[in-house]
């Protein structure tokens, strides 16, 4: 789910530590939570290249309270219904193995512990997500820049790897996406890249919602890269 009001790295931990203290006042001090972080709240919250995200995906392992205190951080702020959600379970990039490759962000309340996902492992859910009109392929330039800049570079063999070990196969990956990696990896002209993928991607947002416009019942979650590749074809032979 996707909110008009951007996270930030401003504003998220305020939501987080907002979130914990409302789910003790409900809950009370006995059942722990864990929120594992994943997507955009992930790069956020371990890279500086991202200024916002509009989408805080998850996996909650929560008592029932969760999800009212949720709501009530929601009403309180002004977010959406579902501002932090686990939609993302539905998508191809879930997989279970994603919470053994975690690691620990921050404890709240001393009751709700985060998590979040970081370098190869958030390559390789980006790469298996590989959405060409959001921020997957910029996100996935910017954390190996990134890493290159920490004087920790991210191989083709760590990535590969990090796929494997989270969907069991590097083949799951399309091939324009594992090109795009293997590529920049080659090249390392990571800020040119970078710039142009997003601007390509932001294009390609520009596409889908300009055709949305015309068409609202035409583009569904299963059909949209389809719709995109379509839609671009037209665009470039025009």
């Amino acid at each position: 789910m996707s909110s008009e009001i951007p996270f930030t790295k401003d504003n998220l931990d305020r939501y987080l530590k907002a979130l914990a203290k409302e789910y003790r006042n409900l809950n009370g001090k006995s059942v722990p939570a864990e929120i594992i972080l994943i997507g955009g709240a992930s790069v956020l919250i371990n890279y500086d290249f991202r200024e916002r995200t509009y989408d805080m995906d998850a996996i909650i392992h929560a008592s029932s309270a969760m999800r009212d205190a949720i709501n009530h951080v929601g009403d309180k702020y002004g977010l959406p219904s579902g501002w932090i959600n686990d939609d993302f379970k539905k998508t191809d990039s879930y997989t279970q193995k994603i919470e053994q490759y975690s690691k620990y962000y921050r404890t709240y309340s001393n009751i709700v512990t985060f998590r979040t996902v970081s370098e190869e492992y958030l390559v390789a859910m980006k790469m298996r997500s590989g959405r060409g009109y959001k921020n997957d392929r910029s996100d996935i330039i910017g954390i190996l820049n990134a890493q290159e800049q920490k004087g920790e570079p991210l191989t083709i063999n760590m990535i590969r790897r990090a796929v494997t070990e989270l969907y069991g196969s590097y083949d799951v990956i399309s091939k324009d996406m594992r090109e795009l990696v293997e590529q920049a990896l080659s090249d390392k002209q990571y800020e040119d890249l970078f710039i142009l993928v997003r601007n390509t991607e932001l294009e390609n947002r520009g596409i889908l919602i300009e055709y949305k416009e015309r068409k609202p019942d035409a583009i569904s979650s299963k059909n949209v890269s389809e719709v995109l590749e379509a839609l671009r074809k037209k665009k470039d032979k025009n």
